[in-house]
């Protein structure tokens, strides 16, 4: 595992998460999965990316892949090895492995995700020294918040569901 590397505090982590969360309610505004990510560089956003699955029918469409194509077309380079990047969720192996080709140096995730998170909970791309780049990752961020975005989302649409089906019913 790559060594504490970080030399963010934890209000700076905090107020970075917050813009992706911000990026998250931009997804969910759309009626997407609310998940945003950023991309940091010299205390800077160079990058910003929501889910936009559902609008694009792109199943590639995620959050972090948009941030690190920002963040790359901003720098001009596919390198972001100096590079953090805050997400709301658990990356996907896809955007774990974008992550990895992209040379981020750090990670940093809200809430965990235990049905696809390749970040430590399924596995861990992004520290498997196996690869010729790992991250430094840190999880729960925010994680109440980033969560609870999640969880309302899916509630909110289950509850939907269900009152149209009980009107299909009437």
């Amino acid at each position: 595992m790559k060594e504490k590397s970080t030399s963010l505090t934890i209000e700076e982590k905090e107020l970075f998460m917050q813009e992706a969360i911000k990026e998250a309610k931009k997804a969910e505004s759309l009626q997407e999965v609310p998940i945003g990510a950023i991309v940091v560089l010299d205390g800077k956003i160079i990058g910003r990316g929501h889910n936009l699955r559902e609008e694009s029918q792109d199943a590639t469409a995620h959050a972090e892949m948009f941030a690190i194509k920002q963040a790359c077309e901003v720098l001009e380079n596919w390198r972001l090895e100096q590079a953090q990047l805050f997400v709301t969720l658990e990356p996907c192996p896809m955007c774990s492995g974008a992550m990895i080709l992209s040379r981020v140096a750090e990670v940093y995730y809200g809430a965990k995700d235990p049905k696809g998170g390749t970040a430590g909970t399924l596995m861990n791309l992004l520290e498997d020294e196996r690869f010729n780049h790992i991250a430094y990752v840190e999880s729960g961020v925010l994680e109440e918040e980033c969560g609870s975005l999640l969880t309302n989302f899916f509630k909110q649409l289950r509850d939907k569901k269900k009152l149209l089906k009980n009107q299909q019913k009437d």
